[in-house]
């Protein structure tokens, strides 16, 4: 277990997520993120550091805004 706390716990998990990211065999998808998300360890991480990576996880497949909110209310106030 990891005892780093604060930054240091974002810096531990972002090197985790990037490191898992290239040694997992083959291309990672959404699918494999989720998959690795179903894992046990992931439902109560131990640690400040394996919270956040769990969250990076989590960020990974949140899908980002299409934008076309920002276009709709742009015109709707011209």
């Amino acid at each position: 277990m990891c005892n780093a706390r604060g930054d240091e716990a974002q810096a531990v998990a972002r090197l985790g997520f990037l490191e898992w990211a290239f040694t997992e065999p083959g291309q990672v998808t959404a699918e494999t993120v989720k998959d690795a998300l179903r894992h046990p360890a992931t439902k109560a991480p131990g640690s400040a550091a394996a919270r956040a990576f769990v969250d990076y996880l989590r960020q990974a497949v949140t899908p980002l805004s299409s934008g076309r909110a920002r276009r709709g209310r742009a015109r709707a106030l011209h």
